[in-house]
């Protein structure tokens, strides 16, 4: 377990520097006169590739994560790359952690640490053939909504819909990732829906994320992202695929489970850079 821990942390801080780098990007867009060429544009907003590609590798973290990790603890490990997010946005804007925001990055570690001693850690249970489809289907409801998000006039609507099609197709990457099995031949993999579900869902999640963090609030994107990425697959790994915890540190997981949530929602705000300023058009 240690190896999948290792890899969830990891994927912790690639998808928080990701984050900062992404919002900091749309912040310098939004300084350009409406209308700016597109190669003015791109020269702003070069630090939104930099931070799609190191969640790219926070992407691949994540699924060396989920092999070995039980949901609940993968997913909030995940999780508190809004501490990392925090952190940067501190270093980068030179803003100083409130006593609250002080305390909950430390509830994040302790939330972590409890999760991480009573977490049973072994792969998921054997699942039947038909739940690969089950889950390519689900991306079709994660694509639905990102649709909604991005036809959506409110700004506000298209946030919070947006933000929820990134926490679903990020949960069902994990749970794909979980129940994945690799066959012999391993290229037999490719028909597989359960792989394609992975890659769809996890795309779609990008999409919805990058959007988002255009559309609304860093503080909403980050708070409504997480808390629907971890709930969901957690309850789904608890009841159907066989995560389990350690006999009788039952209380002790529930607790690091709501203890590392509620630091990460709490920290969710440090996310949110200075409102740009923009120039005449």
């Amino acid at each position: 377990m240690i190896s999948g821990l290792a890899a969830a942390l990891v994927a912790a801080v690639a998808y928080g520097s990701g984050t900062v780098l992404q919002a900091l990007a749309v912040q310098a867009m939004a300084q350009l006169p409406q209308g700016a060429p597109l190669v003015q544009r791109l020269r702003r907003g070069w630090a939104y590739g930099v931070g799609l590609l190191v969640d790219g590798a926070g992407f691949l973290a994540a699924l060396v994560a989920f092999r070995d990790l039980p949901l609940f603890l993968g997913e909030s490990a995940i999780a508190s790359s809004v501490a990392v997010t925090a952190a940067l946005s501190v270093a980068l804007l030179h803003i100083r952690l409130s006593r609250t925001e002080a305390v909950a990055v430390l509830g994040v570690v302790v939330g972590l640490a409890l999760l991480g001693a009573s977490a049973q850690d072994g792969p998921a249970a054997v699942v039947g053939s038909s739940t690969g489809w089950w889950l390519l289907g689900s991306t079709l409801m994660v694509a639905i909504v990102l649709g909604l998000g991005l036809m959506s006039q409110h700004q506000r609507s298209a946030s919070l819909l947006l933000s929820s099609a990134a926490g679903l197709g990020f949960g069902v990457l994990g749970v794909a990732a979980r129940v994945l099995v690799v066959p012999q031949p391993w290229w037999h993999l490719l028909s597989d829906p359960t792989l394609w579900s992975l890659l769809v869902g996890g795309g779609l999640a990008l999409v919805g994320y990058g959007f988002a963090l255009d559309r609304g609030r860093v503080t909403t994107v980050a708070a409504v992202t997480f808390a629907v990425e971890t709930i969901l697959p957690a309850a789904i790994g608890l009841r159907w695929l066989g995560d389990t915890v350690r006999p009788g540190l039952a209380m002790v997981a529930a607790l690091g489970f709501v203890v590392t949530l509620a630091s990460c929602l709490a920290l969710a705000g440090r996310a949110e850079p200075p409102a740009p300023v923009r120039t005449r058009p």
